[in-house]
């Protein structure tokens, strides 16, 4: 889920889904056969990340999710 307070603009919201999806695709094997929900908590500020698909905010955004889908794969 990406709501409107984190991202303001439909576009960087859109992006930042399609770096979830194709995160998701790459650890998939890994990953419990489950839905699994990533939901952002923070914003992206829009003086830092002036342009919604520029690429300090593409890898901003991919590190994160690395992150994430790294330490949700972990065998618990």
């Amino acid at each position: 889920m990406v709501p409107k307070r984190w991202a303001r603009r439909a576009v960087t919201r859109n992006a930042i889904k399609r770096q979830i999806y194709a995160i998701s695709a790459q650890f998939e094997v890994r990953l419990p056969c489950a839905a699994h929900v990533v939901r952002l908590r923070s914003e992206f500020d829009r003086r830092q990340f002036i342009s919604a698909t520029s690429p300090l905010l593409k890898n901003a955004v991919r590190l994160e999710l690395e992150q994430l889908f790294e330490r949700a794969a972990k065998p618990s």
